[in-house]
């Protein structure tokens, strides 16, 4: 056995109102893991976090070692996880140390835009190196990876975006 991952989501924004309320309520996590770096070293940020978890539902803001540590770590198969990353990146070091996504597969919800970056939705931005670990997830990994920003959304899959876009 091993820990039960509900949803592994790519956003940007992390958690916001819209992971906490429609995400959970089609989920229905026992538990959000916000995995990030440099979260977990940002006491304001992690705060916040924390205080934006619906009733109910505990979340944590952990490392991605740590992520990686408790996955396989049989004692927390009892979560039900909603899991975070701020980044594409982030989500592969998390596949590459261990955990497995296949029964999920990976849901990039938000990437916010920066200057030289290309639009693949209106929600999701992607740079050479966002590109190239969408590419890694889903070629090496054979993971699918796909955006949806909410349940109630078809899912699209993210290699035909790219295609498309000629990336």
């Amino acid at each position: 056995m091993s820990m039960d991952i509900r949803l592994a989501r790519v956003d940007s924004r992390l958690l916001h109102g819209q992971v906490a309320t429609v995400w959970t309520s089609s989920v229905k996590p026992n538990r959000i893991l916000v995995v990030s770096d440099s979260v977990a070293q940002d006491k304001l940020r992690k705060t916040l976090i924390t205080q934006a978890a619906p009733a109910g539902v505990k979340a944590n803001v952990i490392t991605i070692a740590k992520m990686i540590a408790i996955f396989k770590d049989p004692r927390f198969d009892v979560f039900k996880t909603l899991l975070l990353t701020e980044t594409v990146q982030d989500m592969v070091a998390l596949v590459k140390g261990g955990v497995d996504f296949s029964q999920v597969g990976i849901n990039i919800g938000s990437l916010s835009y920066q200057d030289g970056m290309t639009m693949l939705t209106d929600a999701i931005a992607v740079d050479h190196s966002a590109v190239d670990a969408i590419r890694y997830l889903h070629d090496d990994a054979h993971l699918d990876v796909y955006a949806q920003k909410v349940p109630a959304d078809r899912k699209q899959d993210l290699m035909a975006l790219l295609t498309k876009k000629g990336l």
